[in-house]
This record gives C-alpha cells, sequence and structure tokens, in this order.
C-alpha cells in the first residue's frame, strides 16, 4: 500500500454532529457511485487528481507519531475524535488501514479521548476491547445486495456489516447507524421501515437525503419524499428508544 506523511493530523470538524475528526489515509476503495462529497472536495483542493486516482488509498504512515504530538497539546479542548469524514478507517481489503486505525484509537483513548467510527466495511471484534465510551457505527442505506453492488462496489455486504455491528452491541459497546445518503424511488424502490427494523438494536440512528444527485433532484416530490422518510426514522427513534438525528437541508418547505 502507498504511504505519506503529513504534518497535522487531529482538527476540528465543521461537521453537525462532529467534535474533532482524524483522516489517516487519503482517498478511498471502496467506489461508491453517490456523489462523494470527499472526493469532490479534495478534487476541488487540488489533493487528488480523478476519481480513479481516489480509488487507490495513501496511508499517512506518521498517523500515530503525529497522535503523540497532538494529543498533549488538544485533550483538553476534544469532547471526541470521528474516524472519520473523508475517508473510511476500516477499509475493505486494507489490513494496513484497519491496524492503524485500532492503534490510533487505542491511543486516544489511552489519553482519555472518546472515539467515534463510521464505515461500509468491517468492524473488528477487537474494538470491544477499546473504551466502552466509544461509538461505532456503520452506513446502511439498503438491505439490496444488488443494489449494494451497483452503488458501493468496493464495500461490504449489507448483511456482514449488520453482523460485524450486532457483534460489537452484543459485546456491550455503543453503536450506531447512519442512513445517507438515503435514495429516492427513481433510484430504487425499497421499505425504510425493514432498514429500521434491521438495525433496531442500535443506540442512534442518523438519516439524510442523497445530496449532489440530479438523479434525486429529479425524482418528482422529492422534498416531500424525504419529508415523510424523515418523520418515519424519528417516530421509530422514539417509539424504540433510539438517539437520532436528522441532517441538515433533509426536511425541507413544499
Amino acid at each position: 500500500m502507498k504511504t505519506m506523511t503529513r504534518k497535522t493530523m487531529l482538527y476540528q470538524t465543521g461537521v453537525e454532529y462532529g467534535d474533532y475528526t482524524m483522516n489517516h489515509v487519503q482517498g478511498c476503495a471502496h467506489g461508491c457511485q453517490y456523489p462523494c462529497y470527499a472526493f469532490l472536495m479534495k478534487k476541488r483542493f487540488g489533493q487528488t487528481k480523478d476519481y480513479e486516482t481516489w480509488l487507490e488509498p495513501v496511508l499517512v504512515s506518521n498517523t500515530l507519531e503525529l497522535l503523540d504530538k497532538e494529543i498533549p497539546k488538544l485533550k483538553g479542548k476534544i469532547k471526541s475524535v470521528h474516524l472519520c469524514f473523508t475517508t473510511d478507517p476500516f477499509m475493505n481489503g486494507y489490513p494496513e488501514v484497519v491496524a492503524m486505525s485500532i492503534a490510533s484509537i487505542r491511543k486516544l483513548n489511552e489519553a482519555g479521548i472518546k472515539c467515534t467510527t463510521l464505515t461500509k466495511g468491517l468492524l473488528p471484534l477487537e474494538l470491544a476491547e477499546l473504551s466502552k465510551e466509544n461509538e461505532y457505527g456503520i452506513t446502511l442505506i439498503t438491505l439490496d445486495e444488488i443494489y449494494r453492488k451497483q452503488i458501493e462496489p468496493g464495500a461490504v455486504s449489507c448483511i456482514e456489516r449488520l453482523s460485524a455491528l450486532r457483534a460489537l452491541h452484543d459485546a456491550g459497546c455503543k453503536t450506531w447507524v447512519s442512513i445517507e445518503p438515503y435514495p429516492t424511488p427513481n433510484m430504487i424502490e425499497q421499505d425504510l421501515h425493514k432498514i429500521l427494523e434491521a438495525v433496531s438494536f442500535v443506540d442512534r440512528i442518523i438519516f439524510g437525503r442523497t445530496n449532489y444527485s440530479k438523479i434525486a433532484n429529479s425524482y418528482e416530490g422529492h422534498r416531500y419524499f424525504y419529508n415523510e422518510c424523515a418523520a418515519e426514522v424519528i417516530a421509530f427513534c422514539q417509539k424504540n428508544g433510539i438517539a437520532y438525528h436528522i441532517k441538515d437541508k433533509t426536511i425541507t418547505e413544499e
């Protein structure tokens, strides 16, 4: 796997539900076919050439050294560190990335810092040995494997993701799911309730629309559709005692 070095690692995120974050890999091999905000931003600022380059991830080899320098300076300000907003910490097919992610979480936990993670890969059961304050999440926008292979070709299957998440839940870990970017019916006809039932064991659900997509925006009544979906998520979570967050601009006025 290709490597690179950086001068900094931890930074404060502007994401509405985040605090600090770290992105110890540039690029992602999952090859998602919906508009990827991370890729769009990296390309805009000249940090990646094109999507083909983006699909060849590069590991930041001095990640742990940077954490050793930055944690003492920032730990008084940090509430939590998220892995990751512009890459995947448990990238399918890249054990080097997984190993670095676990080592980073362990180092942060040893300093008393909670971590949150989000992946389309497999969450290792080894995470259950780390701080019980950590929160482990998966992205799950469908249960249909045919659609998943089309839209997330390099990622782990839906059932494998769910199984790994459930294993951590059963081991006493805090778990969550991101149902974003949720597709409109002209992308796939599916039952949101079935997805909600499949993840009903988690502690938190985040729901968001598909952004930057001509296909989603071309669906007649897409605003109404997302308003209805958001209402269903809220009602489901309230009924089942699950924390929830609806992403900004998912609910709109007609």
